[in-house]
């Protein structure tokens, strides 16, 4: 049994391999070669106006490749008979969909029935980063649109915000994603903001205590007294918070400056401390001083990342709406 779990193990790591290699930077060279440009000239309109939605568009990409791969999962709408990934408490927070929607009639616009969405939300995602002054990648294209969403695996599959580094890890390691990659990512974290909900457990009864000095002894206590006064209580559902305080619209070093003082949002910012090897990489770009380094981690862990569980060649398909399949 446990040699013929091995060979299934395998099986399926050289399926994912291989799907993952059909990918491919020029795949719309022929078919759809404006639509880069297409897909830009809607981000730069969009953030000029609204800076504060590359955040959302960069953690879209990352919960939609969480959860069945980078299929537009993600995007798809619930039905009477399916509560979709979109409307599980994870995502519930989660926002650019109506945005996601423009982008894509103004590319089926330039090419019809041709261009998925989840390459259009893999190629926003790299825009939202470029936009604010973050890495520029190449993005290997030719995904295809998964057909199903299912809330429950939301819940199972999306690393939380309270986790700690054993399951942070876990989590990542099912999509075949290292401890590196997980400290590179969360420092997406430096752009955009989250709900108080998503962190107040640190600020009040963080063990069940139920008194008013219970709070997380690993965050900052000055931190934590400037965020008990922009989130009052446990039941504050609509303030919102900076991820990355004084330049959360800038893609920067910022972030791993913040976790190295204690001062990272989430108890998952916090995780990244507790274990020697993300340790020293957040202490090591709180410095500053590697900032093409770490600009070339982050865009090779995107990769990695747009990569999981992708659908080519004749899976899935191509969505003319992203929020229903055809």
């Amino acid at each position: 049994m446990a040699s013929r779990a091995a060979l299934l193990a395998l099986l399926l790591s050289a399926f994912a391999a291989a799907a993952s290699a059909q990918l491919d930077e020029k795949f719309y060279s022929q078919s759809c070669p404006s639509v880069e440009d297409v897909v830009r000239k809607e981000m730069v309109r969009a953030l000029s106006a609204a800076p504060s939605l590359a955040g959302p568009l960069l953690r879209m990409h990352f919960h939609d490749c969480f959860v069945r791969g980078c299929d537009g999962s993600v995007l798809l709408d619930s039905t009477p008979n399916n509560t979709a990934e979109k409307d599980s408490k994870p995502n519930q927070t989660l926002r650019g969909f109506g945005f996601i929607e423009r982008v894509k009639a103004a590319v089926e616009a330039a090419c019809p029935d041709t261009v998925s969405c989840a390459d259009i939300l893999a190629l926003m995602a790299r825009d939202a980063v470029w936009l604010s002054k973050g890495p520029f990648w190449a993005v290997p294209l030719g995904r295809r649109d998964g057909r199903v969403s299912n809330a429950s695996e939301s819940l199972d599959d999306l690393p939380p915000p309270t986790g700690n580094f054993t399951e942070l890890t876990q989590l990542f390691g099912a999509k075949n994603l290292d401890a590196k990659d997980l400290v590179v990512l969360s420092a997406g974290h430096t752009i955009g903001t989250s709900h108080c909900f998503s962190f107040s457990d640190r600020l009040y009864n963080f063990t069940g205590m139920d008194n008013a000095g219970d709070t997380d002894p690993s965050l900052d206590p000055a931190y934590m007294a400037r965020l008990r006064g922009k989130c009052p209580s446990l039941d504050d559902n609509t303030t919102l918070v900076e991820m990355d305080p004084g330049s959360f619209k800038t893609f920067d070093l910022s972030y791993f400056g913040h976790v190295a003082k204690r001062r990272g949002l989430f108890h998952s910012d916090g995780a990244l401390l507790t274990d020697p090897s993300t340790r020293a990489y957040v202490l090591r770009h709180a410095t500053g001083n590697y900032k093409e380094e770490f600009f070339a981690d982050f865009a090779a862990s995107m990769l990695k990342m747009g990569s999981v569980g992708v659908l080519t060649g004749n899976q899935g398909e191509i969505r003319k709406k992203c929020s229903v399949v055809n």
